[in-house]
């Protein structure tokens, strides 16, 4: 019999069924023996990531920022690609896969957030490194990415920051466990000037994501995942109307050809 090697999940077969598991435990944890009805989704999430189970602060925060994430919005690229799969018809995964793959990039995407946390690697809670860093031009190095058109974490197209990001940092800052997201808030603006561009929600996600001790790979897949419930519940609204409702790009086609026959 072949073995599946992993150090996050374990199973016991039930007696006469190799094919199910009568007792499961993630990272040691009889998940529902001792976790069902008591462990949250945070603490289930942040078991399977990062290996632990979260102290009180850490659930806390996580549980903070999915709901910041849960829904971007229409105005966003993977919300609104979730919704052209939705009133087109295709299938849920579809839609679903629609929206990883256009929020999987370098503009507000998981791309960007994962560049944004090694950042915080490289500069930590030092402002001269973050100078230094913010002045660097883009790595040319041949990569499946191309490169970066703006620093990773701050917003290409606002003029200033937005009042939900404002909000966000307050809140997640005010209960993080590490130094990042406060030291953040305290020196947003200084950040601002230096990358000249405001804050955005991938800055304020890979602060917080980085105060979890997380590294950019978990937090660039975490990202992607906390932000897919509002994709899904846009895509399954777009289904139930006609796609002449469609909130974007209404078109109304013009006979220019003066009456000319092909």
């Amino acid at each position: 019999m072949q073995t599946i090697s992993t150090q996050i999940w374990h199973e016991e077969a039930e007696p006469g069924n190799p094919f199910a598991a009568q007792v499961a435990r993630c990272r040691g944890y009889d998940v529902y023996g001792e976790m069902l009805g008591r462990a949250r989704w945070s603490d289930m999430l942040f078991l399977l990531f990062s290996g632990q189970r979260p102290t009180t602060a850490q659930a806390e925060l996580l549980e903070s920022l999915a709901v910041a994430l849960a829904n971007p919005g229409p105005r966003d690229a993977s919300v609104h690609a979730a919704m052209c799969g939705g009133i087109g018809g295709s299938t849920s995964a579809s839609c679903l896969t629609a929206a990883l793959a256009i929020g999987a990039g370098l503009n507000g995407g998981g791309r960007e957030v994962f560049l944004a946390m090694e950042n915080w690697q490289l500069c930590a809670c030092d402002l001269s490194r973050w100078a230094i860093r913010l002045a660097e031009k883009p790595s040319d190095v041949a990569s499946i990415w191309p490169a970066a058109e703006h620093p990773a974490g701050f917003d290409a197209h606002a003029i200033s920051t937005g009042l939900p990001v404002c909000q966000t940092l307050a809140v997640l800052a005010a209960c993080s466990p590490g130094q990042r997201l406060a030291w953040l808030d305290a020196h947003r603006l200084q950040l601002e000037a230096l990358s000249g561009h405001p804050l955005a929600f991938s800055g304020v996600a890979a602060a917080a994501l980085a105060d979890l001790d997380l590294t950019p790979e978990q937090g660039e897949m975490l990202y992607l995942l906390l932000r897919l419930p509002g994709a899904a519940a846009h895509a399954l609204e777009q289904k139930q109307i006609s796609h002449k409702s469609f909130p974007f790009f209404s078109l109304e086609l013009i006979d220019d050809t003066n009456g000319e026959k092909s």
